[in-house]
């Protein structure tokens, strides 16, 4: 069954023009709701969770929830569900989408926000073309996640009973959508506060402890000892950054170049598709900035101190080939034209959350290039590609 791919793009240019940056996703959710009720979804069929009143950090909306009740001979078959985050980086605020050829270009110097407004447009495609057409499908459930580029949040506070009982889903982020993506790296995001001594720089030094000086060390030791970047130890392997310095709350880390530094919070990441690697790394961190501390003293002997505090963001994933959903997403990536690319991913998704509750999740790409920058693009034949995959998944026997 064809897709009608203008009306889709019409839906992607529409969600593309509404902003909607992670944590803010109130006006983003009542277009897609609005486009939801215009394809002949029935209203009561759509409501929002309360995963907000959960997520840690202030989130305007819940998660964005739809039953789409079986059809025809599938009607009475186990329930699948599709997935995709309605949030978009910060970056993205300010967007405006241009169609270029096949492509949707940017307009302003921002990022574009494909990632993910165009898992958005094939999810309410989907739902468009089965009601359209009164395709045979089994009971369905569509969720869009919120705050998945800050910390896969939706997805991981979302409640279970909530969805219907799964027993399989599709999740649209990133790239082809041929990718047929099995498994993910894990994350661990660290925070360190780094407690030193106030004096003034050029009359008193010595009376000082440099918190600035504690950071330079632990991070030289760090680099030192292979663990920052890509990390590599015998077989394993993964990665690590350190990410914003500052004062706290956005201050300067440090107020002038004549007082000693006396407070640096730092933030950073871990990773790797190994479980205990990426905590591994973590604890490389710790023992650096710990190390440091001891040996930032001032004259009368006293030292610095640091608080370190990590949180598991989310945990790495491989699925078994043999798994019905992979063999079910191979199938029909192959019947609607592609070359399936299995594959994991090194970035978190909204699929590690979901295997983590029990649902096996294989993840697609719906066109999306060059996320998260000032040259992201969407190519547009990639992006009907997806919607059709997702007709294609709906309603294979």
């Amino acid at each position: 069954m064809p897709v009608d791919t203008k009306a889709a793009t019409d839906r992607l240019m529409r969600f593309l023009a509404v902003e909607g940056v992670t944590g803010q996703e109130a006006a983003i959710g009542r277009e897609i709701t609005a486009a939801l009720k215009d394809s002949g979804v029935a209203a009561k069929a759509i409501r929002l969770d309360d995963a907000n009143t959960r997520i840690p950090v202030p989130t305007e909306t819940g998660n964005l929830i739809v039953d789409l009740p079986g059809r025809g001979a599938l009607h009475n078959q186990p329930r699948i569900m599709f997935m995709t985050h309605m949030d978009t980086v910060p970056l993205c605020a300010g967007a405006k989408p241009k169609k270029s050829g096949r492509k949707i270009v940017n307009s302003a110097k921002t990022a574009l926000g494909g990632d993910n407004r165009c898992g958005c447009g094939v999810l309410v495609t989907l739902a468009a073309e089965l009601e359209k057409h009164k395709l045979d499908h089994p009971p369905i459930t569509l969720l869009f996640c919120v705050r998945e580029e800050s910390g896969l949040y939706g997805a991981r506070h979302v409640k279970l009973d909530e969805l219907g009982s799964p027993v399989m889903a599709f999740n649209y982020d990133g790239g082809s959508a041929s990718n047929v993506v099995i498994g993910a790296v894990g994350a661990d995001r660290w925070t360190v506060e780094i407690m030193g001594r106030a004096s003034h720089a050029g009359v008193a030094p010595e009376r000082g402890i440099s918190s600035t000086m504690i950071m330079a060390l632990a991070l030289a030791e760090v680099k030192a000892g292979g663990w920052f970047g890509k990390v590599v130890k015998g077989k394993r392997q993964g990665t690590s950054n350190v990410g914003p310095v500052t004062g706290g709350e956005g201050r300067p880390a440090g107020d002038a170049t004549n007082v000693v530094t006396d407070y640096v919070h730092v933030r950073g990441e871990s990773r790797s598709h190994d479980g205990k690697f990426f905590k591994e790394i973590t604890k490389a961190y710790k023992a650096a900035f710990e190390k440091a501390a001891k040996k930032v003293t001032n004259a009368q002997g006293k030292s610095g101190k640091v608080k370190f505090k990590a949180e598991t963001d989310y945990y790495p994933f491989r699925m078994k080939d043999s798994q019905p959903v992979i063999k079910r997403a191979v199938e029909a990536v192959s019947a609607v034209g592609g070359t399936p690319n299995v594959r994991t991913a090194n970035g978190g998704l909204d699929a590690n959350w979901m295997v983590r509750h029990g649902i096996p999740t294989v993840t697609f790409g719906a066109g999306q290039n060059e996320a998260h920058t000032i040259d992201e693009w969407i190519n547009l034949d990639e992006y009907d590609r997806a919607c059709a995959l997702a007709v294609q998944l709906a309603t294979m026997r």
